[in-house]
């Protein structure tokens, strides 16, 4: 097991776990606030300080990982969920008008980035949470597509597939029987990377004000906030952003890891 698989997966289990706790406890409500006490630094009764409000960080932190993994997972679901079938779909009919209506698509998706898709929406229905989600899950739609496509090419000229074709197999038997569960394990490192970047777009679209809207917590925001208070109280500002780039590095050290587990024969050129 390589040394990124371990740092990676513990990393990220220490986030995963502190949002799973955070539905049953946290230090301190996120909602209760002490002005008397804003700003103040780490001690034993905030071990991460306090924010501009007197709010303990460490459980907004907790709060703001369930928010942050949450729209993150669900965004990576959507595009997966819709990606991958559309990447077979194109794959399986390569040249024909299915293929180049899906690639086309899958382009006008990409001239436009999650941030702007995010305001197109949160113009018509309002920012929240949800509208983060169907943002960033619109994104990631054509990067599975492209991928499952890329790797079910190569695929559909190996002998075994052409073999299932003999056999009398339909096209969407061969892709989901036959396809499908030799690019899962591209797709599984794919969607830990697109995790990591849905946890930075989530940050990015709730620094801006288009995310998960208050009361609810969000790693962006508190970045947000703090962006005036750096020079009175830099921890304020330091600990989500160093909060972001841990669970990002966790996540990416995860793929890195997994990829090479996953792949022989990545691991045995490393070794």
């Amino acid at each position: 097991m390589s040394r990124n698989l371990i740092l990676g997966g513990a990393l990220t289990a220490i986030f995963v776990m502190a949002a799973l706790l955070s539905f049953v406890w946290t230090p301190q409500s996120v909602e209760a606030m002490n002005i008397a006490g804003r700003l103040q630094p780490p001690s034993a009764a905030n071990l991460l300080g306090t924010d501009h409000f007197g709010r303990d960080i460490l459980s907004m932190l907790m709060v703001g990982a369930r928010t942050s993994i949450a729209v993150a997972l669900v965004a990576v679901g959507i595009g997966m969920g819709l990606g991958v079938p559309l990447g077979l779909a194109a794959a399986a009919r390569r040249g024909g008008m299915l293929d180049e209506v899906i690639m086309r698509m899958n382009d006008l998706i990409f001239a436009f980035p999650s941030l702007v898709i995010a305001i197109l929406i949160t113009a018509v229905f309002g920012p929240s949470a949800t509208n983060a989600i169907i943002a960033i899950g619109i994104f990631n739609i054509p990067v599975f597509a492209r991928i499952t496509r890329g790797a079910a090419l190569s695929l559909w000229k190996r002998e075994f597939i052409m073999a299932a074709r003999v056999a009398g197999k339909t096209r969407t038997r061969i892709s989901a029987e036959h396809i499908l569960p030799n690019v899962a394990n591209l797709l599984i490192v794919q969607g830990t990377i697109q995790f990591s970047l849905g946890i930075l777009a989530e940050a990015g679209l709730s620094y801006v004000g288009l995310g998960a809207q208050p009361p609810l917590p969000s790693w962006g925001r508190m970045l947000a906030d703090a962006q005036t208070m750096v020079a009175l109280a830099p921890h304020v500002a330091l600990i989500p952003g160093l909060t972001i780039v841990a669970m990002v590095l966790g996540l990416n050290l995860l793929g890195d890891g997994l990829r090479d587990a996953l792949d022989p024969r990545l691991r045995v050129v490393r070794t």
